[in-house]
């Protein structure tokens, strides 16, 4: 067995990883500062929340498209070429940023409500959302920043960024929430305001590395149309892949409302806490995909096709034992998760073979993640978009029919939704259509 790349994947996964994890158990900080000014301050954060997520989530290309065409500049020795396409994502994230925020500041109150918020909550929520979303723009350039350094086989600082960030977006939190000395503090627009400068400060250091490299390479900083304009073109596919995903998984939701309106609430309530796990699962097999990204990019830039070949056979395996490992631990501990999140007995009777299920299916999952980072690391962008729509065409009426009960749903999401991701990605990934060489021109 070939273990010559294990190094490589290890340096580049274990920091992504840690980066990936530190994000949402710090968001849990922020829900937990937030939480002592009351139900409705809380709810208006989960709402502001939602909205802000999903507009970062689905601009996820500027990281995922940005690692693979710098990475594959980095192999073919172009490195000024690598910064100046890294240079042009920083710009996009820009454009973006700016495109987004303005609509956002005016429309508030009514993406709330959208949200299914009501009350004082949409009060609350409008406020959180109004100051926060002047931290997307920051948010996008640390995207495309974290993107460009992965390409340059990077993964430690954004890690220090990331952890450094959010300690100091705690801290800010805290001062600003419930304030200090004659300071009587700002509620929840204290949050929004604590995680806007936190955000800032983070991009710029992340963006001050970039330009650092730009300078280091005599890559050109000012905007270059053209290739904002490639760039832009090249994450479209990525924002179709990443529409799927997240539709299926509001398909999947959809269905658990179906399951029983006598015991709704325990139903979501079970249905929640297990993708909660899933998802936190899934920053473990993630982390081995975006050194995929990077690897394969790089791999590919510099003509090496046995090399690609070798690497994602590598990570393949890598997925497996990591697919094995975390199921393993989950099918282990499935009794007694649901007492970390709820005194129900209800809910946790109706978790226990969910998790089961979805420890049953986790190596499906490493291979899954695994070879999606290979092939978004190739530039398959466009493959994954229609590979991504035929797989929600397959799955979304099974799940819609197979609502009987909430493991059914889960069965279906865990074996039909990610067995046809399997499929259409080792379909793609066993022929040769995707190891195209070399650098674009």
């Amino acid at each position: 067995m070939d273990r010559t790349h294990d190094r490589e994947i290890v340096r580049l996964a274990v920091p992504a990883f840690l980066a990936l994890v530190a994000e949402p158990l710090f968001l849990l900080a922020d829900s937990a500062i937030v939480g002592h000014l009351g139900t409705a301050q809380l709810a208006g954060l989960g709402v502001a929340g939602a909205v802000l997520q999903t507009i970062v989530g689905i601009c996820v290309f500027l990281a995922y498209g940005t690692t693979a065409s710098v990475a594959r500049r980095v192999g073919a020795g172009d490195l000024r070429g690598a910064i100046a396409q890294g240079v042009d994502g920083l710009w996009l994230a820009v454009v973006i940023g700016v495109l987004v925020t303005l609509p956002c500041l005016l429309l508030a109150g009514p993406l709330v409500r959208a949200v299914g918020a009501h009350g004082a909550v949409v009060e609350h929520g409008t406020t959180y959302l109004r100051i926060a979303v002047l931290g997307v723009t920051p948010l996008l350039v640390m995207l495309a920043a974290t993107g460009v350094l992965r390409g340059f086989q990077d993964t430690r600082t954004p890690l220090v960024v990331a952890v450094g960030g959010n300690l100091l977006n705690i801290v800010l939190n805290l001062l600003l929430v419930y304030g200090f000395g004659p300071f009587d503090g700002w509620g929840i627009a204290g949050s929004a305001t604590g995680s806007v400068i936190a955000q800032v400060l983070s991009a710029m250091t992340l963006a001050a590395v970039v330009v650092r490299g730009a300078r280091r390479h005599r890559a050109p900083l000012r905007p270059d149309l053209a290739g904002i304009r490639r760039a832009g073109r090249s994450g479209v596919p990525l924002v179709v892949r990443t529409l799927t995903l997240r539709a299926a998984l509001l398909v999947t939701t959809y269905a658990v409302t179906l399951v029983s309106l006598s015991d709704q609430d325990a139903q979501l309530a079970a249905h929640q806490i297990a993708f909660t796990l899933w998802t936190f699962l899934a920053f473990v097999l993630d982390a081995i995909a975006i050194a995929a990204q990077a690897l394969t990019g790089r791999s590919l830039g510099a003509g090496d096709v046995v090399g690609t070949r070798s690497i994602t056979a590598r990570m393949v395996w890598w997925g497996v034992v990591s697919g094995v490992a975390t199921g393993i631990l989950l099918a282990a501990t499935s009794p007694f998760l649901g007492r970390l999140f709820t005194g129900d007995d209800a809910v946790r009777e109706l978790l226990v073979p969910v998790l089961l299920i979805v420890a049953v299916t986790q190596p499906v999952c490493g291979i899954v993640f695994v070879l999606d980072g290979v092939l978004i690391g190739a530039g398959d962008g466009r493959y994954l978009a229609y590979g991504g729509l035929v797989t929600l065409l397959v799955y979304a009426p099974v799940v819609l029919l197979l609502h009987s009960s909430l493991a059914t749903v889960w069965i279906a999401f865990s074996v039909v939704f990610m067995g046809a991701r399997l499929v259409v990605l080792v379909h793609r990934a066993r022929g040769n259509a995707w190891l195209v060489v070399g650098a674009p021109a």
